[in-house]
């Protein structure tokens, strides 16, 4: 299982394979497919007409509802590093260094209502985080790295470096190199009698 995931909405039912449109209410439905999560995100009808009953399937994990938000157009501006874009190639990295920090992200995240809880598992006996970007619709998996109180000073000095520098920080002034040695002078030819 990864220790984290991203699944975003649906921009049509994945029943009937309609469209949704921009302020539609629709369902989504969160399944344990033992590997990882599985999300469904069904129209009104079709949740209506096929999946009322989901709470009763085995690998059900959640069920909540929604209202559909057509995508803004795409801007192509560069953005500063936020902590949403940083989790976001934390997740994308999937490295096991960066899951306290990631568990960081996002706990400061949802302070800030940017991700909403919408579950809580106890999944290998580790404790899982069911996020949710509601103006995206993205289902976020987050892992709880268990982290004792004598590490969160140095988590929260690498969630700091990382917002400030990226994935990519400047060497340290320990890793700097020293000027090149200057190059040896030409030795000069004997002169010939």
């Amino acid at each position: 299982m990864n220790d984290w995931n991203i699944q975003s909405r649906a921009h049509a039912c994945e029943a009937c394979q309609q469209p949704f449109t921009d302020r539609q209410p629709y369902h989504t439905i969160l399944l344990d497919e033992k590997e990882d999560f599985r999300r469904q995100d069904v129209c009104a009808a079709c949740w209506q007409a096929q999946f009322g009953d989901a709470a009763s399937r085995k690998n059900f994990v959640s069920h909540w509802q929604g209202v559909y938000e057509a995508p803004p157009p795409v801007v192509d501006a560069i953005q500063k590093e936020t902590a949403e874009t940083l989790l976001r190639k934390l997740i994308e990295l999937n490295d096991p260094r960066h899951i306290p920090a990631g568990y960081i992200l996002a706990v400061m995240l949802e302070r800030k209502r940017v991700l909403k809880v919408k579950e809580q598992i106890i999944r290998e006996g580790k404790r899982t985080f069911i996020y949710e970007q509601p103006k995206t619709g993205e289902v976020f998996t987050i892992t709880d790295p268990a982290l004792h109180l004598d590490q969160l000073e140095e988590v929260q000095r690498d969630v700091a470096a990382l917002l400030e520098h990226g994935l990519n920080p400047p060497p340290s002034a320990t890793e700097v190199q020293s000027p090149p040695a200057p190059a040896p002078e030409p030795a000069e030819a004997p002169a010939q009698s």
